[in-house]
This record gives structure tokens, C-alpha cells and sequence, in this order.
């Protein structure tokens, strides 16, 4: 078979040789076919015939009306849906090995006659002007902390033109997370671009009702750092395509990083979080030429961040709770009936009143939680004991698990009013004097096997008895030929 380099060779000897003869033999070739392809003036690649014909019959010539007419009514039907279709319709007929061919057959039908797809259009971005940010899950990487599942998002934040980001651990997709983890990357970055682009999340867009507008808080948080606020349209999270590239990157990022590591688990919140910037400082590493471009454009940051909670004024119930964001916590009972001044932060609230801070407490992830503190209910229900058993956040009301310990065995040895009257003393006792102290009283009364009354663990607690050490337990080696003794004479185990 003669290749186009031999017809290029053969065309330059034609210059050089005499005769077509001595050319087409240092071509390499016939001379009759150096004639022809020196009358043709083309390469062999030039004048093949384009294979348009069947080298064997179609299998489904007979029933592709039947699946085109499938495809124009739901173009999303998969190939494999419609073999099996065919299958049942028509037993015996189509074996598993022509699947292929009917892929093939669909799979031209869709760039050929099929709806036309979605096209992506490449953005030129220029340094400074940008940066986009959304919260990404990290639930799938399986990250524990002291052996505990941690779910939680990142709120991740990226100039498109550098790929420079960073990142702050969040737990929901609230305005706190937002405006703490948009602020922390403006600080660390040094400056502020000139816009900033966000998914259409409820925090920074209005709901339904008003869906072209941004909301008061979200409007606040954009004028202080001067950013003009953009959003991308309904269900068009490829608008906000970097980020959403970003995530892909940065999440495999720490996946192989975790790998590296041997291990998925952490001591604390505090080792995860530097284990995240030391990986973002190591993805920033590689793209300081462009991120240099975007530093001398950035414009200056405020003098102060802005504060990243919201305010709500809650009125104290008679149960001594309020309610805030779907949740119930607890307050000193001496507010019932005041009205107090919320400060909603992401990981914990703030309870002011009169210009005070009264109160700081844990924030309730998700909704239909309670946080009651006994310290703040403990003086009135030991003057109600019959309320005990029966209220509605007692499980709260176990500060550790021996509280509950002794709360059971006080009810198998007394009347369930003695019991609790019993319990609660104890319990007033951990509030004005110290609950580990209270603890490890009790955990001496439980090793003597003895009976537990307020009386007893206040004398312990008083008379500062020091609690005795944790006892060691050693399990001796087990030896398997006692095992072996029970099978009887004449019984041979191997292992």
C-alpha cells in the first residue's frame, strides 16, 4: 500500500530523476502506479473514498421508527432503557452483545437530529474586579473529630481571576456564616474587589416574593466593604461556575491531603482548622504571579469589620426560655417576662439587657433544639419538685451521665416525689458549690455500693474529701489451653 510520504517523495524525484522509472523505484513503488499518482497529482489520503456503506445489515432497521419516535417525545431516554424495552417487545429477537450497536445508533441521533445542549461560554475576567463565594458540604470526605463524625460546610471563597481562595468552617447556610466567612477572607486577603458574586442563597437574596432584590442585611454587609452585590439566576448554578469548580478542586484537594495524612481523624476543631489553612496556603502557593496583579488593584479595607450577627429583641417566657431561630434556650429566671436583646453569632448567641451582656451560649445547629442550663432554673424547681419528672427539657437537666446514675437508683429506692426531692437537692448542690466536685462525690459513693442521699454527697463536698484514683483495669492474658481442657482427652484443635 503506497503512504502519502512515498507519493511526496516520488513527486520530488520526478524533478530530479531522468526517467519515471528510476524515480519510482527510489520511491519504492510500481511504475505503474507512480504514473498514476503522478496524473492524479494527490496523496493516496486525498483521493480515498470516504467509507459511507455497511459492512453488515443493521439489526434494528426495522423498529429504529419506533425508538427515534421514543427519543422526539423524551430525548432523555438512555439507550440501555430502550434495549430492554425492545427485549420484552420482542423475545428472542436482540442478544445483550448488539447493545452497543443501538448506543452507538442513539448516540448519533442526538448530535444529529437531537435537542440542542446547553453551551458554556468561556469568561475573560480581569484582576480585582471579581470574586464569587458559596458554601460547599464536606459531609462525603467522612472527617471525624476525637473519633466523632463532624459534618459541617465550608464557606469557600475565590477570585476567578487568580483561583486564590480561602475558606471558614461553617454548619449552615445562614447570613452569620456568610458575612463571618466572606469577612475573614477580605482580611486575609488585604483588600476588596470591586464586586461579589453569590449564589441565589435566602441569606443574601429575597425569598420568592421578592426575588430580584437583595436582602436589608445582605445590602448592609456589600456598603460597608463597598462591593457591588451580583447574584446568578434560578437554577443556574453554572453562572457561579468558578466557585463551583472551585469546590470540585479544593475538596479533591483535601481528600489526597487526608490520604497523605493516614488518617481522616483530628483532636480538636482547632487541628482541622489548621490543617485547612495550611492546605489553602499550598494552593495559593502556585498562583502568586496573577494574585500579585489582582493585590495592586485591590481597594483599601474598612477600618473595622462589620459585626457578624443578628440582633433580635425575644421576651423571657414564664418557663424562664427563649426562642430563637426555631430553638429554646435558657435564661436566669430573675428575666422572666423582660424583654432581652439576642445576639445571634454563628456558633453561639449573646444575651443582653440593659446595655449587659448577661449570658453567652452555644448555638443549636438545625432546628427544634434546647439548651437549658439547670443553674438557671434550679432554685425554683427545688421548690417544685413535682415538676421534675414530667418536664419537657429534663434530659437537660443530667449535667453527666452519673447525675443520671444516681437520679435512676434514688427512684428504685424511693417514692418517685422522694426521688426527684432527693435529686434536686443534689443538683442545687452542683450550682452553688461545683459541680465536678458534686461528680466526683458521687462517683466515690457509687464504688462503695452505698446508699446516696443529698446529705452524704454534701458532706463529701464540704469536708473536701479528695476523690481516690481512677482504678486501672488490667484484663489478664486469657489462655487458650483452658479451651482446649473443656474438649475433653483426645481432642486436637488446630489454629
Amino acid at each position: 500500500m503506497v503512504t502519502d510520504r512515498q507519493v511526496r517523495l516520488l513527486m520530488k524525484l520526478l524533478q530530479e530523476e531522468r526517467t519515471l522509472s528510476v524515480a519510482a523505484a527510489k520511491a519504492g513503488m510500481d511504475e505503474k502506479t507512480a504514473r498514476r499518482y503522478r496524473k492524479l497529482g494527490r496523496t493516496p489520503s486525498e483521493v480515498k473514498r470516504e467509507h459511507t456503506w455497511r459492512t453488515r445489515k443493521d439489526p434494528f432497521s426495522d423498529v429504529w421508527e419506533d425508538v427515534r419516535s421514543k427519543l422526539k417525545v423524551n430525548s432523555g431516554l438512555e439507550a440501555k432503557t430502550l434495549f430492554e424495552d425492545l427485549q420484552r417487545q420482542y423475545p428472542g429477537r436482540f442478544s445483550d452483545g448488539q447493545l452497543r450497536t443501538l448506543q452507538r445508533r442513539v448516540k448519533v441521533w442526538r448530535a444529529t437530529e437531537g435537542p440542542p445542549q446547553e453551551v458554556f461560554f468561556d469568561q475573560v475576567y480581569e484582576p480585582g474586579v471579581l470574586c464569587q463565594s458559596d458554601f460547599t458540604s464536606m459531609n462525603k470526605l467522612h472527617i471525624t473529630i476525637a473519633k466523632q463524625p463532624f459534618d459541617h460546610l465550608i464557606y469557600h471563597f475565590v477570585l476567578p481571576y487568580s483561583n486564590w481562595e480561602a475558606g471558614t468552617i461553617s454548619f449552615s447556610e445562614s447570613f452569620e456564616s456568610l458575612s463571618e466567612g466572606l469577612q475573614n477572607a477580605l482580611w486575609e486577603l488585604g483588600g476588596v474587589p470591586a464586586a461579589h458574586r453569590t449564589d441565589r442563597l435566602t441569606t443574601a437574596v429575597q425569598k420568592t416574593g421578592h426575588p430580584e432584590e437583595f436582602t436589608r442585611r445582605y445590602k448592609g454587609l456589600m456598603k460597608h466593604y463597598g462591593l457591588e452585590g451580583r447574584k446568578i439566576q434560578a437554577a443556574s448554578p453554572h453562572e457561579n461556575g468558578d466557585i463551583e469548580q472551585s469546590h470540585h478542586r479544593f475538596k479533591r484537594a483535601v481528600d489526597q491531603s487526608l490520604m497523605l495524612r493516614g488518617s481522616r481523624d483530628f483532636a480538636d476543631r482547632g487541628e482541622y482548622a489548621c490543617f485547612l489553612g495550611h492546605l489553602f496556603k499550598q494552593l495559593n502557593a502556585g498562583r502568586r504571579e496573577r494574585f500579585e496583579e489582582e493585590l495592586k488593584v485591590l481597594r483599601r479595607l474598612p477600618e473595622k469589620r462589620l459585626e457578624a450577627c443578628k440582633r433580635i429583641d425575644v421576651r423571657v417566657t414564664r418557663g424562664s426560655t427563649i426562642r430563637v431561630s426555631h430553638n429554646v434556650y435558657s435564661v436566669d429566671s430573675r428575666l422572666i417576662g423582660e424583654t432581652v436583646n439576642v445576639r445571634l453569632y454563628v456558633e453561639h448567641l449573646e444575651v443582653w439587657y440593659a446595655q449587659r451582656k448577661i449570658e453567652t451560649i452555644p448555638r443549636q445547629r438545625g432546628e427544634g433544639k434546647h439548651y437549658i442550663q439547670y443553674r438557671h432554673i434550679i432554685d425554683w424547681l427545688v421548690r417544685k419538685p413535682g415538676a421534675f419528672e414530667n418536664y419537657r427539657y429534663r434530659d437537660d437537666l443530667f449535667p453527666a451521665s452519673r447525675f443520671r446514675m444516681v437520679y435512676d437508683a434514688l427512684k428504685r429506692r424511693h417514692s418517685q416525689q422522694k426521688a426527684s426531692r432527693e435529686y434536686l437537692r443534689i443538683l442545687h448542690l452542683a450550682a452553688t458549690e461545683n459541680e465536678r466536685s458534686v461528680d466526683d462525690a458521687l462517683r466515690m459513693l457509687i464504688a462503695k455500693n452505698t446508699a446516696i442521699t443529698a446529705d452524704a454527697v454534701k458532706e463529701m463536698v464540704l469536708s473536701g474529701t479528695k476523690p481516690e484514683p481512677v482504678t486501672d483495669v488490667n484484663i489478664a492474658e486469657v489462655d487458650l489451653g483452658d479451651y482446649d481442657a473443656l474438649l475433653g482427652d483426645g481432642v486436637v484443635v488446630t489454629c
